[in-house]
């Protein structure tokens, strides 16, 4: 995978604390971006040194094997302390450096609110660094640049979706794709009072992308929030049926 290629550009980003968080939230969604001719890219932030379960190695080969399923172009970790991200300016202008050089039009960032702190942080941080990467004076290399769009990746918030995304033929490669660490969801004795059990995940998984599908009249999705209102052009071709 071309994780250090420079002249690697990006239609879509995904920004994530940890390595199997977008598997988790986006998967499906940057599979079938993928699916559409587009490109494809992962940013995670931290190298999951903390981790109850498995290694920051293995983790990384994992993580390779799960870009290689998702379609992704391009996948790389930050050395940001597993457990303890915290929004400050250097913070900042690691993630503007990607920004500028793979210059995505669209970034998914998990939703602001969560149960653990660098997931929340994450959404705070990444959309901060959108901000500060459009800025001509900074210290950042690479031209000026700044993402069109910003969504939220919501699975696991309990908030309304703004939006869901058809992952309806892609949900085998997403469960594969997750599955893909098997240092976090193989049953095992660490951890194994916190982790769901290996045999449970695929039913939660799919319960999830049913739920979400069905708010949106499809088998399977995935949610998403923007925080700017919508714009249409044509109510005729507005999808979803209302009754």
């Amino acid at each position: 995978m071309p994780a250090e290629a420079a002249d690697f550009r990006a239609d879509v980003l995904a920004i994530a604390a940890h390595r199997d968080d977008v598997e988790q939230t986006c998967g499906g969604t940057l599979l079938r971006m993928a699916a559409r001719g587009l490109r494809t890219a992962v940013l995670d932030l931290t190298q999951g040194e903390a981790g109850t379960r498995g290694t920051a190695n293995e983790r990384a080969r994992e993580a390779d094997d799960a870009a290689r399923i998702l379609g992704v172009g391009w996948r790389r970790a930050l050395n940001l302390p597993d457990g303890a991200i915290a929004n400050t300016l250097e913070n900042r202008m690691e993630i503007v450096r990607v920004l500028r050089q793979l210059r995505p039009r669209a970034v998914i960032l998990p939703y602001w609110q969560a149960r653990h702190p660098d997931h929340a942080i994450t959404a705070t941080l990444g959309y901060d660094a959108c901000f500060l990467s459009g800025l001509k004076k900074t210290d950042a290399v690479g031209e000026p640049f700044r993402p069109f769009k910003i969504v939220y990746a919501s699975l696991y918030a309990d908030v309304r979706p703004s939006f869901i995304v058809d992952i309806t033929p892609f949900i085998e490669q997403r469960h594969l794709a997750l599955m893909a660490y098997r240092s976090q969801y193989a049953n095992q004795a660490a951890g194994s009072g916190l982790f769901v059990p290996e045999e449970e995940i695929r039913k939660r998984t799919f319960a999830e992308a049913r739920h979400y599908g069905q708010l949106a009249g499809v088998r399977y999705g995935e949610p998403f929030v923007q925080k700017e209102v919508g714009l249409v052009d044509d109510l005729t071709l507005l999808p979803v049926q209302s009754i």
